[in-house]
Formats: C-alpha cells, sequence, structure tokens
C-alpha cells in the first residue's frame, strides 16, 4: 500500500430529483465526476458539513433524509491528490432532500454540476463513489459500514 500522508473526515451527499437522477459534480482538481463531497471543518457536525458543501458547491439547500453509510475501507477511501498528496478518507455519506436554492456550479472545485439517470452514469466517475450510490439506491433502513 503507498504511503499515507493523513486521515481525513469527510461527508458525501446524494441528493435524487423527482425523476430519481442522482446530483454529479465534475471536480476540477482531478476532472472526474463524483457525489458532492468535502472536509468536515473543527467545530462542525458531520450534517452541518454536508449541509454547507452541498451549499458551497451546488447553490442548493437540503435536508437530511437519512444516513446511507460510513466508508473507511482504505481499499476505496484512500485517494491520491494530482500533487501526490495521499489521504485516506473516513466518510459519512447521507441521502438528502432539495429544500431550496438553485442548481448553478457554485464554486471553482466545480467543473460542471448535473443531474445524471441511474443508467446514463458517466464512466469517469471517482473510484469511491459508485458503492456510495448503489447503497444509496439499496432502499434499506439500515446504514453500510464500509
Amino acid at each position: 500500500m503507498e504511503k499515507i500522508d493523513e486521515i481525513k473526515a469527510a461527508v458525501a451527499v446524494i441528493i435524487l430529483n423527482e425523476e430519481n437522477k442522482v446530483l454529479l459534480q465534475k471536480r476540477a482538481d482531478v476532472r472526474r465526476w463524483g457525489i458532492p463531497s468535502g472536509h468536515i471543518e473543527i467545530g462542525e457536525t458531520v450534517a452541518e458539513a454536508a449541509i454547507r458543501e452541498v451549499k458551497e458547491e451546488t447553490n442548493l439547500d437540503i435536508s437530511i433524509k437519512k444516513l446511507i453509510g460510513v466508508y473507511s475501507d482504505p481499499d476505496s477511501q484512500v485517494f491520491s491528490y494530482p500533487n501526490g498528496k495521499v489521504v485516506h478518507f473516513i466518510t459519512t455519506c447521507f441521502l438528502a432532500n432539495i429544500t431550496g436554492g438553485d442548481l448553478r456550479c457554485n464554486s471553482n472545485e466545480s467543473l460542471e454540476i448535473k443531474f445524471f439517470g441511474q443508467k446514463d452514469l458517466p464512466h469517469d466517475l471517482l473510484n469511491m463513489h459508485p458503492r456510495w450510490l448503489e447503497d444509496a439506491l439499496a432502499d434499506t433502513e439500515l446504514a453500510f459500514i464500509r
């Protein structure tokens, strides 16, 4: 396994629209599609971080619907940035509902933001994200620990 520089707490948020399409962002740092996600800041709860990250990246207001799971397996949660930094993320993933705001690319972290049909996901999806989406759509009350 490659040398890991640090471990970080993160959140990811799966947002489905009324047609059950999933919101993805094309990230500027790695030029790949992913679920809106980001780091938890000091003094913040995971729910607060999820709401803030979605607002920052998409301009949408959300309410948390349920916990999908907590993901920490190094096989899927170690991420190598283009600058060579390697981070092991412990990611809390939520399912959320849109409560307001107008969808737009709200930050320089995103190249594009749009809804995709579940059968029409982009091929350049981040490695860690397909499992989160699969778990979100599993229609179970229990959270996953992976």
